[in-house]
């Protein structure tokens, strides 16, 4: 607990120097804790310590930690989100869960969840993810759409039934300097919140990068290993 409490505590003065050095609110960039890989009572004292949205980056991670923490008063109102690549077919499971989906990329996977959030009489909280190039991480491609293709997928998700688009995500290239990607990211992000004024949301950046997110405009920076430590297994996509 101590550990992870000045982990905690550390992050959030990084966001709020970052916010205020770009001459922004720090209330206007919401950390998002990536818990993959570790254990649903690391989220659970993280939650304790007033942490209240969660990451993961596979649905079925997911959906093994709330079965763990079902039943506990503390982490009953955790805001989940997905924002690794989803599969169509885990879908309906996706909208089970409520999350937030950091990852639609192509129109058949808003196809897919708008159906299962019509079936299940929800309405989906979504981002579009934005390719800003680069290799892949180490598990495998990190998925997005190309900027130029941005508009007109963010088109189709917006007039989904059943899906409510928040805003863009994505993941500035490994091994350069984040900042252009990142103001590239804020050129597409303005774009399509020009056509969707409600979609404001900009979820960018991680653990070695949140600043130069922060500066180029991100409201949601995904932190996982300035968190919680070095991963037990080697893993970089989505956080």
């Amino acid at each position: 607990m101590d550990r992870l409490e000045e982990n905690l505590r550390a992050v959030r003065e990084r966001i709020a120097a970052a916010a205020r050095a770009a001459g922004r609110d720090p209330a206007g960039v919401r950390l998002l804790a990536v818990s993959k890989t570790w254990p649903a009572e690391d989220v659970a004292a993280l939650a304790a310590l007033g942490q209240r949205e969660f990451a993961e980056n596979r649905v079925q991670e997911l959906t093994a930690k709330v079965a763990t923490l079902a039943g506990d008063a503390a982490t009953a109102d955790l805001r989940w989100h997905l924002v690794g690549q989803v599969q169509r077919n885990k879908a309906a499971a996706a909208v089970r869960l409520d999350v937030v989906v950091h990852s639609v990329d192509r129109v058949p996977l808003a196809e897919a969840l708008a159906r299962a959030a019509l079936t299940a009489g929800r309405v989906l909280d979504v981002f579009v993810q934005v390719d800003l190039g680069g290799p892949p991480g180490r598990d495998g491609a990190r998925g997005g759409v190309p900027p130029g293709e941005v508009p007109a997928l963010a088109d189709a998700v917006a007039a989904s039934e059943g899906l409510r688009l928040r805003g863009l995500m994505a993941v500035a290239p490994r091994g350069e300097d984040p900042a252009p990607a990142f103001a590239r990211l804020a050129d597409v992000a303005a774009r399509v919140c020009a056509d969707h004024p409600d979609a404001r949301e900009l979820s960018a950046g991680m653990s070695a990068d949140l600043e130069a997110a922060v500066t180029a405009g991100a409201t949601v920076v995904r932190v996982g290993t300035a968190l919680f430590g070095s991963r037990p297994l080697a893993s970089d996509r989505g956080e």
